[in-house]
């Protein structure tokens, strides 16, 4: 099956809308300065994979690796991450969250959580359950999509 372009704009636009929606509704409700959606991407990554090297969190996230070692310094900075030195391979370097990092992303997702579920729950109960049922052929959406990067 194709999709023309009025479709695949509708999906992202619908995609993007939600994420803009959600991150401005989120800084408005959680206290500390805002952040950037890269760095939560990559404070998220170092949550799922404790002590990740840079070069693989790059490739994770498919950014260069310069843009994650800024990312990297800004997160520091912040006290929300650490950056210890790699024992096996001394030039390298493994990121781990601080527990101020750990606590914050906690707080967004019960957040983030709790945002969501009010809206679902002024949905129809046949709107809820079809955005229940389109989920995974989203997930396989992404997946073709991020297979063209590899």
């Amino acid at each position: 099956m194709t999709t023309d372009a009025a479709t695949a704009d509708e999906v992202m636009a619908l995609i993007q809308g939600l994420r803009r929606v959600v991150r401005r509704r989120l800084r408005a409700e959680l206290p500390g300065p805002p952040l950037r959606g890269g760095q939560v991407e990559l404070l998220q990554l170092v949550e799922s994979e404790p002590g990740i090297g840079v070069a693989a969190a790059a490739r994770a996230l498919h950014l260069a690796g310069n843009s994650v070692s800024t990312l990297v310094n800004q997160l520091v900075t912040a006290d929300l991450l650490l950056r210890q030195v790699d024992p096996a391979d001394r030039r390298a370097a493994r990121l781990f969250l601080t527990d101020a990092a750990a606590a914050r992303l906690a707080r967004w997702r019960d957040t983030r959580s709790r945002l969501v579920g009010d809206a679902f729950s002024g949905l129809t109960d046949a709107e809820a359950a079809t955005v229940t049922a389109a989920l995974p052929a989203l997930r396989r959406l992404l997946d073709e999509l991020a297979e063209g990067q590899a």
